[in-house]
């Protein structure tokens, strides 16, 4: 998705075989199986799991006459890996009475209790214990649980807490690529916890997605050596789903699809087990090029171009061939992933071409398919740009429609009621884009829209939509607005920042305190009105002396007072020594050193460019060598937390190979991703060079720091010949860094408080006035 998801700190992944025991019966059975047929009814040769949930989702109220007991174990596993000095302090119940999810926590010291209507709902209960009674933080990334005492604290009377929207939606289409397309199960796992502790009961599973395509396109005249130089690497296959592109990254292997299948099962198990509902992908109709030659009386309409990509063809919902194909693709999905309540789709995303074909219809048409495969499925479409246009939903029932608004916090004057005439939906932000290590989100926003909004005559509001194209950064936006769901009334802003600051690292600090009321004031409080993201770094840019942003979709400018971020730096160094232990406060210690030294960026380059345009080369290299010393504090500052490390990132990718040409396949894929995007014309036409910037150790000093220094060499040596500079081709040179298969740490290195402490020293004074 242009503006038009980094990742949390992660531990180097093991690669192991594909356990074909370990595998559900269908799966096995589908693996070992030949192609799959071409018309295979809805569950045809494809059994459905046994342990699959067909009752109502999660977030659906449910009467007196459907309560239900469920197994308390998958929440109490999550509980150990959470807390494996302390759970066992903690009793979990299931209520098998409330009519909505609701939990409720009591206890004496060292015995807590928590109700809950699912096992997610049991772990936001015990979430919002950590927070609000024993007063420490489980962030993404980042906790100060280390602070607990041995006994826990007792809870001073009951409390009972009800979710007051029933969708608790979390992940953007495009997280699994900017936020990590090569993450193990264990990884995935970890991000499941963290959403149901903070009340999350709907979640987007892209893993494995390209699978049922494989299987089912093989009955419709493809072959499984043309599919695979079709479906792109793993990188890239969030916007293959989302009928953007094709083929880049790739070829795959028939085995990566395999494993990949594997995990995204195992992952959509994860949920199940917690009561929360995996979203799986729907089929709208994306096919390869020539379906129509190879199916009489299917008709398709070329879509155009996505950033310098050919997209692939859309098939016309209208024509029979479409039924035949969604359910060949839905029985192999289900084979795999099993049923669920909940699809995703966003049928003629950012440009798609409608051609002749009516799009009411389309629409119908695809909402009947994924009906006779789960009927009464909810279908989950982006509220991006135009869409869901008036035509989509004029042709649907819109009962079982839920939009997922990424525009909530990002324009003003919004009525979504009016807007898509009533249609359920829920209240998104998307604060983070590409993956950029900036702070920052229109917190504020949140707040002040998110009570009216849901509580006005005739609301549509019916939940709350987790959309940051990239997860793992910017921990207090995450909490914040999850936070929103569970509250009854309006947060207090001030008050939840001092509350947060208190708890992130393990106990109420006034240097804690005053770092989190500067950030709150400052990148915490950008208003709407044309982004819901902070400015990025120049660092990270293409060189130029007029560099206002690195990615050309991101502002252009400071959207908050640069002191506010550099205060908070001092405040932060501080902080009680007590409290340093912890990887929440190395996290924000970093990320605040980091986003300093990227907010002085935007102070100097102008000098520098000044400094040139008099042809003062003594000044202009004094002030390059500044530059340059701010590039080196930032690589190491970098280094010094898991968060930020290329190395990690890179052997992610490498992990996957089962060889050594198709280690380097996978590297390159996402190598590219950070970097030039796609090909040439992606990069150079479809502006996406530099898109997925970010401040990681490795990627500053071999790619972004490299690049300034070419630039600034190509100026001094202009300056000493008194003529023009030469000029570089910056595509090349970012090309060249893509296929590279150099290594890079993958544990972090240095001393955290050792290295921002020399940031602030280095920073003028007068940044922080």
């Amino acid at each position: 998705m242009r503006n038009p998801t980094h990742r949390s700190g992660r531990r180097p992944r093991t690669r192991r075989p594909l356990a074909l025991a370990a595998l559900p019966a269908a799966l096995l059975a589908l693996i070992c199986a030949g192609p799959a047929p071409g018309a295979t009814a809805p569950g045809a040769g494809s059994p459905a799991r046994a342990d699959v949930r067909t009752d109502a989702h999660p977030g659906a109220a449910r009467g007196p006459g459907l309560a239900r007991t469920f197994d308390v174990a998958p929440a109490r596993a999550a509980l150990q890996r959470l807390l494996p000095r302390h759970w066992g302090q903690f009793t979990l119940v299931p209520d098998t009475t409330a009519a909505s999810d609701t939990f409720t926590v009591s206890g004496t010291a060292g015995a807590i209790t928590v109700r809950g209507s699912t096992g997610a709902t049991l772990l936001t209960g015990v979430g919002w214990y950590l927070q609000h009674v024993a007063g420490v933080d489980i962030g993404w990334p980042g906790d100060s649980i280390g602070m607990l005492p041995g006994r826990l604290p007792a809870v001073p009377a009951p409390v009972t807490r009800g979710a007051q929207v029933p969708h608790r939606y979390a992940l953007n289409d495009t997280d699994d690529g900017y936020s990590g397309p090569y993450r193990s199960f264990e990884e995935h796992q970890r991000q499941i916890d963290l959403l149901a502790l903070h009340g999350i009961n709907e979640v987007f599973v892209q893993v494995g997605a390209e699978y049922p395509y494989y299987r089912a396109l093989q009955g419709f005249g493809y072959s499984p050596e043309e599919l695979r130089q079709w479906i792109p690497g793993p990188g890239h296959q969030s916007w293959w789903l989302l009928q953007n592109l094709s083929g880049f990254g790739g070829p795959v292997t028939e085995r990566l699809m395999r494993e990949r299948a594997e995990l995204g099962g195992r992952i959509t198990e994860q949920l199940r087990g917690l009561g929360m509902t995996p979203v799986l992908p729907g089929f709208f109709g994306t096919v390869p090029p020539g379906f129509a030659a190879r199916n009489p009386g299917a008709a398709t309409v070329a879509q155009g171009d996505w950033a310098g990509f050919d997209r692939p063809d859309w098939l016309d919902p209208a024509s029979p061939v479409f039924g035949r194909l969604a359910a060949a693709y839905y029985a192999e999905q289900r084979a795999v992933f099993g049923d669920s309540t909940m699809y995703r789709m966003s049928p003629l995303h950012e440009g798609g071409q409608s051609g002749s074909v009516d799009v009411g219809a389309a629409a119908g048409a695809i909402q009947r398919a994924l009906h006779a495969a789960h009927p009464g499925a909810l279908w989950a479409v982006l509220g991006w740009q135009d869409d869901p246009t008036a035509e989509l939903l004029a042709g649907v029932d819109t009962s079982k429609l839920l939009i997922l608004d990424g525009l909530s916090d990002r324009y003003n004057r919004l009525d979504r009621e009016a807007r898509w005439g009533g249609v359920p939906y829920a209240m998104g932000t998307i604060y983070n884009f590409g993956g950029h290590t900036t702070v920052g989100a229109n917190s504020s926003v949140w707040i002040e829209r998110f009570g009216p909004w849901r509580d006005k005559a005739n609301s549509a509001l019916a939940g709350i939509a987790y959309l940051p194209e990239a997860t793992g950064t910017n921990p207090a936006a995450f909490d914040l607005f999850t936070d929103l769901a569970w509250e009854r009334g309006p947060i207090d802003q001030r008050r939840w920042f001092a509350d947060f600051a208190a708890r992130r690292y393990g106990r109420p600090d006034a240097a804690a305190a005053a770092a989190w009321e500067e950030l709150r004031k400052g990148p915490y409080s950008t208003s709407s009105g044309l982004w819901s993201e902070s400015q990025d770094s120049l660092f990270t840019a293409r060189p130029s002396l007029t560099a206002a942003g690195a990615a050309y979709w991101s502002p252009k400018s400071m959207r908050y007072p640069a002191g506010s971020v550099r205060k908070a730096l001092d405040h932060l160094l501080e902080v009680d020594p007590a409290l340093r232990g912890s990887s929440a406060y190395r996290f924000d210690l970093v990320d605040t050193a980091r986003q300093a030294l990227a907010n002085h960026s935007r102070v100097l380059l102008p000098k520098i460019k000044t400094a040139y345009e008099a042809k003062d080369l003594t000044r202009f290299r004094t002030l390059t060598a500044e530059w340059q010393d701010d590039e080196r504090m930032l690589e190491a500052v970098t280094g010094s937390d898991p968060a930020f490390l290329l190395g990690t990132w890179l052997a992610g990718a490498r992990s996957w190979g089962a060889d050594q040409a198709e280690r380097d396949r996978y590297e390159y894929d996402a190598r590219s991703l950070l970097s030039v995007w796609g090909r040439h014309s992606t990069s150079e036409g479809g502006f996406l060079h530099d898109y997925a910037n970010r401040e990681w150790s490795g990627l500053i000093s071999e790619l972004y720091a490299p690049r300034w220094a070419r630039y600034f060499a190509s100026l001094d040596e202009a300056l000493v010949k008194k003529a023009a500079p030469r000029a570089i081709d910056w595509h090349a040179f970012e090309a060249e860094w893509a296929g590279r298969t150099t290594r890079h740490p993958n544990r972090p290195n240095g001393d955290p408080y050792r290295l921002a402490a020399r940031i602030a020293a280095a920073l003028p004074a007068a940044a922080a006035r």
